[in-house]
């Protein structure tokens, strides 16, 4: 296996555990929002939000492996870059970060987002308290997009 083929796993894991935390997160949001929404459908401008939020995780993999593409030349119309093997596990390695830090913390952000859902069914007043806790888990999927970034912006 060649360096191209073992950046592009890097890429398909930072979008694909993003995406899979994401999802989870975003769905078990969404489920706690339909049930507010049974009862009270006035809420959703406000639940929205909420259920929205876990949903950045899978962007951040998203930008992440474009950068990882940009790198190797495979859009923008210049000409693929060369990388031995060894390079090839560094940027997928540097992919790592944003992968993980994206899979977990969507799934514990969405977790957040469902209590703070049932929260504001009872005290709409509330909501942006619970938006500040959940905007805490996500303070770490910006730190693994970050620590990504720079790892790849490094000397190959």
């Amino acid at each position: 296996m060649g360096g191209l083929e073992i950046a592009l796993i890097g890429v398909a894991l930072a979008v694909g555990m993003g995406g899979i935390g994401s999802s989870i997160g975003v769905g078990l949001a969404g489920q706690a929002a339909s049930g507010v929404m049974t009862e009270d459908p006035g809420k959703f401008g406000r639940l929205l939000l909420l259920v929205a939020l876990p949903g950045t995780q899978g962007i951040y993999g998203l930008l992440a492996s474009f950068l990882v593409i940009m790198k190797l030349g495979l859009i923008g119309g210049g000409s693929v870059v060369e990388i031995t093997q060894s390079q090839g596990f560094k940027l997928l390695f540097a992919c790592l970060p944003v992968a993980l830090t994206g899979l977990f913390s969507a799934i514990h952000q969405g977790k957040v987002c469902v209590a703070g859902i049932m929260m504001a069914a009872k005290r709409p007043e509330e909501m942006g308290k619970t938006l500040v806790l959940a905007v805490f888990v996500e303070f770490y999927a910006v730190l693994g997009l970050l620590i990504t970034i720079l790892l790849l912006f490094g000397k190959l």
